[in-house]
């Protein structure tokens, strides 16, 4: 086999592990506006829908100080990402997909140090060496298991992101990183900023 051949195998072998087998929208997202409003869209999979016992609003305070540049709590245990806003007039929260295992979970406080409005994706040194199928670099697009956009922490290598793959929304199956709806994620691109303050529990 000709070492093209054995690349785009590769290749093949990666995508049919991280594509989506279908486009379908968000689950759950709920947001509250300064006239405190609530909006639901109802469009749930199974999948979220046995894990909405947990899948509730919060209040910043318990979590952070102030809400400078905003701020983003990721819950690990309900699998769902809360998102404020400096000035409290916005309130989101969306459904996520988190890592598969605790040794892949990273717990603690970090921030927003870049946004990048199309994502291109190379595995970690540990992913590669788990799966050494994958290809070393899959640029932007529909094939990038980054999705649409990505908001890079200033924990190295991880970053909250979107996917095109929706089977994982709700679902551990991730390397480290916290996934959304490509929806989501660009809806919460817009919103956050550098610097803006983020925990995970």
């Amino acid at each position: 086999m000709s070492k093209f051949s054995s690349r785009a195998t590769s290749r093949r072998a990666f995508l049919a592990g991280t594509a989506a087998a279908s486009f379908a929208g968000p689950a759950l997202a709920q947001s509250v506006t300064g006239a405190g409003t609530t909006e639901v869209e109802r469009d749930l999979s199974e999948i979220v829908r046995r894990n909405t016992s947990s899948f509730r609003m919060l209040d910043w305070r318990p979590y952070f100080s102030n809400l400078n540049k905003g701020a983003i709590l990721v819950d690990i245990q309900s699998r769902a990402l809360h998102y404020w806003s400096e000035d409290q007039a916005v309130y989101k929260l969306y459904p996520t997909s988190v890592p598969l295992t605790e040794d892949l979970t990273r717990r603690g406080r970090t921030s927003v140090t870049l946004k990048d409005p199309e994502p291109d994706w190379r595995p970690t040194p540990s992913m590669k060496k788990r799966n050494p199928e994958w290809p070393d670099y899959v640029p932007p697009g529909p094939d990038n298991p980054l999705g649409t956009r990505a908001l890079h922490l200033s924990w190295t290598y991880y970053r909250i992101h979107g996917t095109h793959d929706t089977r994982k929304i709700g679902r551990r199956s991730s390397n480290g990183c916290i996934g959304l709806y490509n929806e989501h994620i660009e809806e919460l691109y817009e919103m956050a900023q550098v610097g803006t303050q983020v925990l995970l529990i």
